[in-house]
């Protein structure tokens, strides 16, 4: 990696050693569409679009730093090219490896790369380079273009591995939006298709959606105890899926899923963020701040780890809330702000504007419908009294049987 100081030569250390990159002040605004639900090794993100129609300007720019001071800390040279390799195959690598870069670093820059690497490709797109195309469009939330691209890589059906991937990619897109039975459908295709702990994940979550949590925990619990031998992503994908729906029953099994998870792949940053928001709901604020510490780059682990200090009394509550908010400010300046599940949380839990706070995370569940989505907007609309927004987020849940332990706000 490359750090830059503020002396005036722009005197540079030069770094191999691989590590997650971190910005000293400002980072940019990280997309949670990185994520990605149970398919978080597609790479989605966060998988959220979370956009603010009102703008602000940013803060005043600070042009006085010490010599030493390190300003930006740059990616590696080979990753943050953006000369276009001419082979096919050496293109779909680079890419592939910015993508997996974005997704464990939560650095939005990477995705940058890859699309414009994409952009300069003049010969005809391979069917891995549309997998990639469309994961990068989900990741940046343009939901209906990716699903057009994997559509067509199914149709086309000219690679089956990508063929695979592409049908995956789909099912988590509509599960994510809350569209169940598009999801279902995708999900027992793959169960024919190419049987195993990763189908049986994307039935499992859907079947726990609608319904029958307790049914799908249990058949993917009992799968996982008689494939011990699968795969390290296999098994990994399983864990994460039984920890969601484990938190979705109130069941602390769901703590020793997802440190499974994570003691494969601590650089797994939604499962990173489930978990700190498991402990953070139970109260556990040093471990939520122990899963958080070194994170504050991206956005849904540094607004928990700003509501557990603020919870602690922790005289750094302050530093951070203010870090967060300038960020935010300077997103929306930009005009693109992609993070309204997060500044939506910001706004209610660190802030108190529960008018702000509802604002976003209404327009942020019109795109998505995760449970933390759904609970956010649940908690939003109980604080700031909109009954008609409850009303309609019950009558969505009862649509789809839909219930969940961290919905309190739904009980009588």
């Amino acid at each position: 990696m490359i750090r830059i100081t503020s002396r005036l030569s722009m005197t540079c250390l030069l770094s191999k050693t691989p590590g997650r990159s971190r910005v000293s002040r400002a980072p940019a605004v990280l997309s949670s569409a990185l994520r990605g639900g149970f398919f978080r090794l597609c790479v989605t993100g966060c998988l959220g679009l979370w956009f603010l129609s009102a703008s602000a300007g940013p803060s005043a720019i600070n042009t006085r730093f010490e010599d030493q001071q390190i300003l930006v800390t740059l990616p590696e040279p080979s990753l943050s090219t953006t000369v276009a390799p001419t082979d096919p195959e050496r293109l779909e690598d680079l890419v592939q490896a910015q993508v997996q870069r974005a997704r464990s670093t939560g650095d939005p820059r990477f995705l940058g790369y890859a699309e414009g690497l994409l952009q300069q490709w003049q010969g005809k797109p391979t069917a891995r380079l549309k997998v990639l195309q469309a994961t990068i469009d989900q990741s940046n939330h343009r939901f209906d273009v990716a699903r057009e691209r994997l559509t067509d890589i199914i149709r086309n059906g000219d690679n089956g591995r990508q063929s695979l991937q592409a049908r995956l990619m789909l099912a988590n897109i509509h599960l994510v939006q809350g569209r169940y039975d598009a999801a279902a459908d995708h999900c027992a295709q793959l169960r024919q298709q190419m049987p195993g702990l990763i189908a049986a994940s994307c039935q499992a979550q859907t079947m726990a959606r609608t319904g029958q949590p307790e049914t799908a925990y249990q058949q993917l619990q009992e799968l996982v105890t008689q494939t011990r031998h699968s795969g390290r992503t296999e098994s990994a994908w399983a864990e994460g899926t039984l920890g969601d729906i484990a938190a979705q029953l109130g069941d602390p099994a769901a703590e020793s899923h997802w440190r499974s998870v994570l003691a494969a792949d601590p650089d797994d940053l939604y499962t990173r963020a489930q978990l700190a928001e498991w402990y953070l709901n139970q109260s556990a604020l040093k471990q939520t701040l122990a899963l958080t510490e070194g994170y504050e780059s991206v956005d849904s682990l540094a607004v928990i780890r700003a509501i557990a200090l603020k919870a602690a009394g922790n005289s750094d509550a302050e530093r951070l809330a203010r870090v967060i908010e300038e960020r935010f400010q300077e997103a929306q300046w930009r005009g693109n702000l992609l993070h309204k599940r997060d500044f939506a949380r910001f706004q209610l839990d660190v802030v108190g504007n529960s008018s702000a706070a509802l604002k976003s995370a209404a327009a942020n569940w019109q795109g998505q419908r995760e449970p933390a989505d759904t609970r956010l907007f649940l908690r939003a609309a109980n604080a700031a009294n909109a009954d008609a927004k409850i009303q309609t987020l019950r009558t969505w849940l009862a649509e789809n049987n839909q219930r969940d332990a961290r919905y309190p706000e739904t009980r009588p």
